[in-house]
C-alpha cells in the first residue's frame, strides 16, 4: 500500500474503494508509520524539524518514529507563526516542508488567532487527497442510496475572494482553492450538480445564490439529493427561495433573465448570465406555474421534497455547531435523512462518516490512516486539554480508548508536525482497527453562527470594549452570558447584560445600548464581521438587559440541581440549557441591535498582521 496517498479518486470502481477502506482501517497503525515515513522523507530536513531535533529521515524504521515523537513538541498556530508569516511574505526556503514539495498556497481558516485569521499552509498535492477521500464517501454512499448516481445532485457552492500576500502566494478559504483547482474543472461532479461552475464561481452570493436556485427549479426532476458543505448555507438557500420565489418563476415563465428590478437576486455576471441561459432554454409556463403554486401557499414544511420530490437525502454537515440548524432542516425537508459525509478543516480531510444515513445527532467519522499522523491528546475530566498537555501523554491512533474524549493533533504533508488542531473528539467505536470520532466542541469556542468561533476570552474582550461607553452614563455590566439563537435566519448573537447604575433613577438610553452592539461587533474577528458584513449570514448582535438579580436566579436554578455555591461559575454561553435561556428571556426588560455595520475589509494576509 506504498503511495496510497496518491490513489487517484473517480478512477476506482466502488469494489476497489470498499477492499482500499477495509485495507487501511485493518493495518491502521502500519499505515500511520508509512505516512510518518513519508511526511518526514519530504520534510525531514526542513528548518523547523531541524530546529527541534536535528533533522529526521524518512526510514520506516520504528527509532525514527519514536524519535520523531521524543524530540518535536506539540505546537500551536501561535508556535508557526513566525515561520508561516516568513513563507507569505515571499521565503522560498524549505522553512516548514522540503524543497521539493514547497508551500503553494495559504488557505484562511475560519479559526483566528488575536482577531485575524489563520493562514494554513498548504502543498501542491495536498488537493489529491482530498480527491481521494470523496471519491471513497462517493463509494460509501452509493452502497447506503442505491441509484443516487443516476441522477443529479443540487448542491448550494460557494467561494469567497482570494488575495496575495506579501510574497505571492495566493491566500483563501479552502473551498474557494478547492472548486478553483483544475482537478475539481477535470472532475465528473461539476457535470452531476444541477449548479453551474461559473455560478459556484461568483464571489457576488446573491447571484451566486440565484443562478444555482433557478437551475435547480429548471433541473427539479433530476435532482436526488439537495445540500451544501454546512448546514447553515443550506437553511439560507431556502430562506432564499422563500424571499424570491416570484422572480424566480417570473424569470422561468419568461424562458430569460428578466430586467434589473429591485433587490438582491439581480444576474449582471455575464458568465452567469450566460451559464444560466443554457440551462433556461425556453419559456415553461408549467414549472413557473408549480413553483408560484407551492411557494405561494406560504407553507414551507417539506418544501425540499414537495419542490424536488426524488430527493432521497440531504448532504450536509450537521455536525458540531451545525448540529443547532437540524430542526429547521428536519422542517423544510419533511424528516429526509442528512448525510454528514467527510470530516475534515483547513488543515485537511481526515475522516468519513461510513453510516452517512445515520441520525445525524449520532454521526461519527472513521479516521483514514492514510490521511495525516494522527496522534490524541487526553481531554481530562473537567474537559481540559491543557491539564494533561505534555509531550509524552500523547496517544496514537491505533491506542485511543472507546468513550474517552481526546484533543487531535496532526503532522501533515504541508509542514505541520504535531499540531494542536483544536477539535475535542469522543472515540464512538472502531472500525476494523481505525477509531471512530464525533465531534465534541470546538476547544474553547462559546459562539458560532456560520463558520465563525468566538471563544470565551473574544467575547470577555467584546463585553469590556462595549461596556466602556457605559461608563459616561453612571453604569456598568455586572455580570453577562451570551447565546447563539438560530431560531430565525440568519442567526445572531444574542448578549444578556445584567447592569448596575450609580443612581437608582439611572436610565441608560437607547442609543448608547445600540452603539455597544456596534462596538461589540467591532471587537469581534475578522470571520465574525465579513459573514455579517459581505455574506449576510450573521443578523446583528442582539443585547438583552435583563432585571437585577437575574444572574442570582441562575446561581439559585445550579444549586437547585446540585452545584455546590462554592464550585460555582457563571455560564458564558447557555446555547445548550433551554432552561437557562428561558429563565434569562422571562427577565428581559429591553432588548438592543445596531442598525450600523461593523467594519470589514478583504482579508489582506502579511507579516504586519
Amino acid at each position: 500500500m506504498a503511495g496510497m496517498s496518491k490513489m487517484k479518486p473517480g478512477l476506482a470502481s466502488d469494489a476497489v474503494n470498499l477492499a482500499f477502506i477495509e485495507a487501511i482501517t485493518a493495518d491502521a497503525d502500519a499505515v500511520q508509520g508509512r505516512v510518518l515515513s513519508e511526511i518526514l522523507g519530504r520534510n525531514g530536513e526542513s528548518e523547523y524539524l531541524t530546529e527541534k531535533c536535528g533533522g529526521l529521515s524518512g526510514s520506516a524504521s520504528v527509532d525514527v518514529r519514536a524519535a520523531f515523537r521524543a524530540k518535536v513538541p506539540m505546537a500551536t498556530y501561535e508556535d508557526l507563526l513566525p515561520y508561516i508569516r516568513r513563507i507569505a511574505d515571499g521565503d522560498r526556503s524549505a522553512i516548514l516542508t522540503g524543497t521539493a514539495n514547497p508551500v503553494t498556497e495559504l488557505f484562511t481558516s475560519s479559526g483566528t488567532s488575536g482577531g485575524e485569521r489563520k493562514m494554513i499552509p498548504t502543498v501542491e498535492d495536498e488537493v489529491d487527497r482530498r480527491y481521494l477521500l470523496e471519491g471513497l464517501f462517493t463509494t460509501v454512499m452509493n452502497q447506503h442510496a442505491p441509484g443516487i448516481d443516476k441522477g443529479k445532485s443540487m448542491y448550494f457552492l460557494f467561494v469567497s475572494s482570494q488575495s496575495k500576500t506579501a510574497g505571492g502566494l495566493t491566500a483563501g478559504t479552502v473551498m474557494t482553492s478547492y472548486y478553483k483547482s483544475k482537478q475539481y474543472a477535470g472532475h465528473a461532479y461539476p457535470q452531476n450538480n444541477t449548479s453551474p461552475t461559473a455560478a459556484i464561481l461568483c464571489e457576488d452570493a446573491a447571484q451566486s445564490t440565484y443562478a444555482q436556485m433557478l437551475c435547480g427549479l429548471c433541473q427539479r426532476r433530476d435532482v436526488m439529493h439537495v445540500g451544501a458543505v454546512f448546514a447553515v448555507a443550506l437553511v439560507r438557500a431556502v430562506r432564499f427561495l422563500q424571499d424570491n420565489w416570484e422572480r424566480l418563476a417570473a424569470d422561468i415563465d419568461a424562458g430569460e433573465l428578466l430586467g434589473q428590478g429591485e433587490g438582491g437576486g439581480v444576474i449582471t455576471d455575464p458568465a452567469v448570465r450566460a451559464a444560466v441561459a443554457a440551462v433556461l432554454r425556453r419559456p415553461d409556463p408549467e414549472l413557473a406555474a408549480f413553483v408560484r403554486a407551492e411557494c405561494g401557499k406560504g407553507d414551507w414544511a417539506g418544501i425540499i421534497p414537495r419542490i424536488w420530490p426524488n430527493t432521497k437525502y440531504l448532504g450536509t454537515v450537521v455536525t458540531g455547531s451545525m448540529a443547532q440548524y437540524v430542526p429547521t432542516l428536519n422542517y423544510y425537508s419533511g424528516g429526509l435523512p442528512m448525510a454528514s459525509d467527510i470530516w475534515g478543516a483547513s488543515e485537511g480531510d481526515f475522516g468519513l462518516n461510513l453510516s452517512p444515513l445515520c441520525d445525524p445527532y449520532e454521526a461519527s467519522y472513521t479516521i483514514m490512516p492514510n490521511m495525516a499522523y494522527f496522534e490524541f491528546l487526553p481531554v481530562v475530566d473537567d474537559g481540559d486539554s491543557d491539564a494533561a498537555s505534555h509531550d509524552d501523554q500523547l496517544v496514537e491512533l491505533a491506542q485511543v480508548e472507546a468513550g474517552k474524549e481526546y484533543e487531535m493533533v496532526i503532522t501533515t504533508y504541508a509542514g505541520l508536525n504535531r499540531y494542536r488542531l483544536g477539535d475535542v473528539l469522543r472515540v464512538t467505536g472502531f472500525h476494523n482497527a481505525a477509531p471512530m470520532v464525533r465531534f465534541v466542541r470546538r476547544k474553547n469556542t462559546l459562539l458560532s453562527i456560520d463558520v465563525d468561533k468566538t471563544d470565551e476570552a473574544e467575547l470577555q474582550a467584546a463585553v469590556e470594549r462595549a461596556s466602556a461607553l457605559l461608563r459616561p452614563h453612571g453604569a456598568a455590566v455586572v455580570e453577562y452570558t451570551s447565546r447563539a439563537c438560530t431560531a430565525a435566519v440568519p442567526g445572531r448573537y444574542v448578549i444578556y447584560w445584567e447592569l448596575r447604575t450609580d443612581k437608582e433613577d439611572t436610565v441608560v438610553n437607547d442609543n448608547v445600548l445600540e452603539r455597544c452592539c456596534l462596538e461589540m461587533e467591532e471587537a469581534l474577528s475578522t470571520v465574525y464581521r465579513q459573514k455579517r458584513v459581505e455574506d449576510g449570514s450573521i443578523a446583528p448582535l442582539q443585547i438583552r438587559v435583563v432585571q437585577p438579580a437575574t444572574f442570582d436566579k441562575l446561581l439559585d436554578y445550579a444549586i437547585s440541581r446540585g452545584t455546590s455555591i462554592a464550585q460555582y461559575k457563571v455560564p458564558r454561553c447557555v446555547t445548550e440549557n433551554p432552561p437557562l435561556v428561558d429563565l434569562l428571556d422571562s427577565r428581559v426588560v429591553s432588548t438592543h441591535v445596531s442598525s450600523a455595520l461593523p467594519h470589514w475589509a478583504p482579508d489582506q494576509p502579511s507579516s504586519n498582521k
